[in-house]
């Protein structure tokens, strides 16, 4: 039997579950004004104009054939990153070392190419990427195991790990695979024309790196949303000693996050040697793992909207690339934008969530 205390009580808690979505609908939205709000204040102090500053970075990437194929091809390896990213996201990981596999996977890409320069093109590529994707798992597997036997956590053992890679690529750069007559900071001998990946014309589009990046993001996907095995990978995320009670096995679960994710930074990192620098350099990476943890934050790794967010991303820092000389404006106000967006849309879910 109800009391009058229950009936009042009763509407009000059937109301709170409707509240709540309302709420969150609205963190999007609140997440993009506060960005732009932020970055509106950044490029107030330089007193340019916001509509063209705006212009050039929504737009700027899709104003020439050559922007457009730059867009393409930092979007492909940036989208690589941010693929392997949900899968330790997933698993409740925060894969900081993502810059350093993407390093060792562009230096064990260069083994084949300095090995066995004399097989086909095609073959050549093929072992380069699959030379990549096992360069940058083994580094990952690293982290795995300096978390599961050193009781590392896998944000400090990647960070260590980071500039370990960067440390072997300029040991290469200015040791082993030098430039003859002399070393030289700016990279190793360009690859001969014929083993980098094909272009579009004149233009820097290798249409490889974009269709083989949307191809292993569809893998992730089908992986985290279609099999048992991302169901498990998802538990052990949420709780891994209830994971661990219903018999999945945590630990394995998290080292088959990050080498997957390591593998997918290989390929990106064996990208940039074939189709960007074509050659290793020092800063292979680029920054392109830290943009792809922003990417991934920003759509709470979600594989289904990766692919429009790093497309995003890529379209800012392209479009960025004519401030200077357009405005007077240096470059950098794309990260601003991007960490904008990342922080906005954090505040606007803790709130909503608190609500």
């Amino acid at each position: 039997m109800s009391t009058p205390q229950s009936e009042t009580l009763e509407p009000q808690a059937r109301e709170r579950p409707g509240r709540r979505p309302d709420l969150r609908r609205f963190a999007p939205v609140l997440a993009v004004a506060g960005a732009i709000a932020l970055t509106s204040l950044a490029l107030l102090s330089t007193g340019v104009s916001l509509a063209e500053a705006y212009r050039l970075l929504l737009f700027g990437a899709f104003s020439t054939p050559i922007r457009l194929s730059d867009m393409l091809m930092l979007a492909a390896p940036l989208l690589l990153c941010a693929s392997g990213l949900t899968l330790t996201f997933a698993a409740g990981l925060y894969n900081l070392g993502v810059e350093g596999q993407v390093t060792l996977g562009a230096v064990a890409a260069m083994l084949p190419l300095r090995l066995l320069p004399e097989l086909p093109p095609p073959l050549l590529w093929a072992l380069c990427f699959a030379a990549g994707a096992a360069g940058g798992a083994m580094w990952a597997l690293l982290v795995a195991a300096l978390r599961q036997y050193a009781r590392v956590s896998e944000i400090f053992a990647g960070l260590g790990l980071n500039f370990l890679a960067t440390g072997v690529a300029l040991f290469l750069v200015l040791g082993p695979w030098r430039r003859s007559g002399s070393a030289s900071m700016s990279g190793t001998e360009l690859l001969p024309r014929e083993l980098w990946l094909p272009t579009v014309g004149t233009l820097r589009l290798a249409p490889i790196a974009p269709i083989l990046a949307v191809a292993l993001l569809a893998v992730v996907w089908l992986a985290l949303t279609r099999t048992r095995w991302g169901l498990e990978l998802r538990a052990v995320g949420l709780s891994a000693a209830s994971a661990g009670r219903l018999g999945v096995s945590p630990a394995r679960r998290a080292a088959e996050a990050l080498a997957g994710c390591g593998a997918l930074a290989g390929v990106a990192g064996a990208i940039q040697v074939l189709a960007v620098f074509h050659q290793l350099i020092p800063n292979v990476s680029s920054g392109i793992g830290l943009l792809g943890l922003l990417a991934v934050l920003l759509v709470r790794a979600r594989p289904a909207w990766v692919l429009p967010v790093s497309v995003a991303f890529a379209c800012f820092t392209v479009g960025s690339l004519q401030l200077p000389l357009a405005l007077n404006v240096d470059s950098s106000i794309a990260g601003v934008l991007q960490g904008a967006l990342v922080l906005s849309a954090l505040v606007a879910r803790g709130v909503s969530t608190r609500r």
